[in-house]
Formats: C-alpha cells, structure tokens, sequence
C-alpha cells in the first residue's frame, strides 16, 4: 500500500491518514494493520499516567526534548477524555505541547477516549503500531487523567511511569489502587511545592508493602518539568529500565503477554460483532428482551443461545 510506503518514509500526511483510518475502523483499517505488523516491535513504548494536573502533558514535552538533544525520534499520543454528550475532545495535550510539532523529529497525535475506560482510547493500541513501524525510537502514550483507574497502559506500554504531586490533600489517595502496582518507577512532579518530599515517603512506604518484589525495583524521583528540573535522570531511568527489561528476558514476556490479551480481545471484539449483527436481524433481539423482561427467560440463557450459534 503506496500510503504505508509513504509514513514509513516519514510522511507526516501519511502517518495522519493511517492512524485516522484505523481509529475510525474503515474497512481499510485489518489490510493497513495487517502491512504495518511485520515492521513493528523496534520503538520503546512509554506510557505516562497519573492524577489531572499532575503536569503530565509538561512532563511528556520536556523528556521529549531532551531525548532529542540525543538524536532520537519520538512519537506522543496524547489520550483526552470525549464528552458522554457530544463525543467531541477538547484535545488540549497537543495545544500545551504545540511547539514541538515543529520539529521535524517529533511526531504528535490527540486523540479521543470515546467513551474507553481505562485511560486510553480504543485506538491508540494501533496508533502505537503504526508509529512503531514508522521508525520512531520511542513512543509516549499520556493517558486520561482520571486517577484510580488508568491501569489499561501497562497493556500496551514497556515502561510506565506514574506521575504524582504533593497538594491534593491526601496525596496517595489520587494515585493509589490498581495504579499503584503497575508503575515502573515514579514521578513526584511540581516538586518545588510544599509537601513534595512526604509524598515520596508516603509512596516508598506503599511500595515496600507490594508482595510481588522483581530484581527491579521502582525508583522514586521528583522533578518540576516546568523548569526543566529532573529530566535528564527521567530520561536516564528510561533508558535503565528498558535494558533491565532486554537483558532479563522481562521484555519478551511482556510483549508475549500483550499479545495474548490482544488476541483476546480481537476474538472478543470479533464474536460480539457478529452476535449483535445477528440479533439485530428480524425481531430477534426484541423478542428475547421481552421475554426476559417477562422471567420467560433469563439474560445468561440468551448469552449462552447466542455463542452457541456463533460457533455453528
């Protein structure tokens, strides 16, 4: 396909149209992942998570920079929440980042949750495909900042970094629950704020109670990114934590196990599709909701119906 040719050569247009194509899932989008596949799995995934205002979207910028001090390549996907009402995104991560756009190394893309728990869109997996086959040394992936729940990174990043920040009250509550457990080392941003420092305790103290110890251990550091301070050893921990990840053989177990759940979820994504094509044939659909609603039957008996005729 003459438009992959074209975004692996570099052009921007190109990578636009592809990740655009795949987001919108056109009929073009399995033959565009399908090309792509074979010249992925080079590019370090980065994912970048953490509570709002924890200076994600500076952060990202500024470790941007900084690795192109060095001559790398860099692609940013930049998740914002859509609205439940219009479906539209404000997209503001790639406003506060605009002036990297400029460089001709640095590629950047906005794009929507549409209505994806998680913290990422529904796309971005493919979006990070593409970019991955389009050369780029890295790729960052700054999801929603919802909190609690943004655990959907660490199935589609190598190395996640947990963004925290003193003043929000209980600090660790903004950052704590699943979230905790899946940080590769972490971020105390706005560092220069009063309370910084009990937030890196509070954040040791909750890591030397996790029972599921490695060889690596999650460093802790603290950075005001608006000020440039600390990103050069954020950059430098990056770069550890990948070669841990190499030599341990932690690297091709984890892209093992993401590809599995990507299997999964592409069979499960697969089935529902045709299942609800199918249901929506005739009055099929409106009938089984009748009689569930009369105790005819019950939603489990339908499900286990359905899956049956979809394995015919």
């Amino acid at each position: 396909m003459e438009l992959v040719e074209r975004a692996r050569r570099g052009d921007r247009r190109a990578i636009a149209r592809l990740i655009t194509l795949t987001e919108n899932e056109t009929p073009e989008a399995a033959g565009i992942l399908k090309e792509i596949y074979p010249f992925t799995g080079n590019a370090h995934i980065v994912g970048i998570t953490g509570p709002p205002g924890s200076g994600k979207s500076t952060l990202t910028d500024k470790l941007a920079k900084e690795l192109r001090k060095n001559g790398k390549t860099i692609g940013i996907l930049a998740v914002d929440p859509t609205s439940p009402f219009t479906g539209g995104a404000i997209l503001g991560d790639r406003v506060r980042m605009s002036d990297l756009s400029l460089d001709d190394g640095i590629y950047i893309r906005s794009m929507g949750t549409r209505g994806k728990l998680g913290g990422l869109s529904k796309a971005t997996n493919y979006a990070v495909k593409i970019l991955d086959a389009c050369c780029f040394d890295y790729v960052f992936i700054e999801t929603v900042g919802v909190g609690q729940s943004e655990v959907d990174i660490v199935k589609t990043a190598d190395t996640t970094i947990v963004v925290a920040l003193p003043g929000l009250g209980d600090d660790i509550q903004a950052i704590k629950a699943g979230i905790m457990e899946i940080g590769d080392f972490f971020v105390v941003n706005k560092a220069d704020r009063d309370g910084a420092n009990r937030v890196v305790t509070e954040l040791q103290a909750m890591l030397d109670l996790n029972p599921h110890k490695t060889a690596w251990i999650p460093p802790i550091m603290m950075t005001v990114a608006s000020q440039n301070e600390g990103i050069a050893k954020v950059v430098e921990t990056i770069d550890q934590h990948f070669s841990y990840l190499d030599e341990s053989g932690e690297l091709m177990k984890r892209r093992q196990q993401r590809i599995e759940l990507e299997v999964e979820d592409l069979v499960v994504q697969k089935l529902f599709s045709y299942i609800n094509k199918k249901m929506g044939q005739g009055n099929r659909y409106i009938q089984d909701i009748e009689q569930i609603m009369s105790k005819e039957k019950d939603p489990y008996t339908l499900v286990n119906e359905l899956v049956k005729e979809s394995l015919k």
